[in-house]
C-alpha cells in the first residue's frame, strides 16, 4: 500500500474510532469522509461497508480483550481475572455506543467480517469462567455463552441515556449471583 494510502486508511480509523464513540455504529460514513477530510470514495475504497469498517476498527481492540483474558488468566484469583476482564470488556462494549448490537448479530453469523473475533472474546471469557468454576467460586449453571450475553445486557442497558449508574450497580448484583464467594 502506498504511503498516502496507508496515512488515509489510518486517519480514517481514527476519525471514525472518535465518530462511533460518540455518535454509535449508526454514524454516516459520509460525515466519517468529511472530517477525515477525505472523499467519501475514499473511505469506501478502504472500507466498502460499514461492517468492514466497524471489524478493522473493533477487530483490534476485541484482539486486546482476548490477550488480556490469557494474560490475567495465569495471574491473580480466578474470581479476580474473571472480574476484572468483565469490567474492562462492558466498559469496552459502553464506550463504543452500540457495538453490542454487531457483537450479538456476528457472533451468529460465521460469514461475517466480525465473527472470528466475537467467538475468541466469547470463549476467551468462557476460558475465564471455567477456570473460577474449577476454583469452586463460580456457579457451574453458567457457561460461556451467558457470560457473552451479560456482557451485552449491560453494554445495552449502559448505551441507554440515563442508565448508566444504574447498569454498574447491577453489574455488581448479577456477578454477585454468578460468582459463590460474593466479593467483587
Amino acid at each position: 500500500m502506498r504511503a498516502d494510502a496507508r496515512a488515509n486508511r489510518d486517519r480514517l480509523l481514527v476519525v471514525a474510532g472518535a465518530v462511533l464513540a460518540e455518535q454509535g455504529v449508526d454514524a454516516s460514513m459520509r460525515d466519517i469522509a468529511r472530517k477525515a477530510e477525505v472523499g467519501l470514495a475514499t473511505l469506501l475504497r478502504h472500507f466498502p461497508t460499514r461492517e468492514s469498517l466497524l471489524e478493522a476498527l473493533l477487530r483490534t481492540s476485541f484482539d486486546e480483550l482476548t490477550a488480556r483474558a490469557a494474560e490475567v488468566e495465569t495471574t491473580g484469583s480466578p474470581q479476580q481475572a474473571l472480574t476484572g476482564w468483565l469490567r474492562d470488556f462492558v466498559a469496552f462494549t459502553t464506550h463504543h455506543n452500540g457495538v453490542v448490537t454487531s457483537m450479538v448479530k456476528a457472533i451468529e453469523e460465521p460469514e461475517s467480517a466480525l465473527h472470528a473475533s466475537c467467538v475468541a472474546l466469547r470463549a476467551a471469557g468462557a476460558r475465564l469462567l471455567t477456570r473460577a468454576q474449577d476454583a469452586d467460586v463460580a456457579r457451574t449453571d453458567v457457561d460461556g455463552a451467558d457470560i457473552f450475553a451479560l456482557v451485552s445486557a449491560f453494554a445495552w442497558l449502559g448505551d441507554q441515556p440515563g442508565h448508566e449508574a444504574r447498569a454498574k450497580r447491577l453489574f455488581d448484583v448479577v456477578l454477585g449471583a454468578v460468582l459463590t464467594d460474593r466479593a467483587v
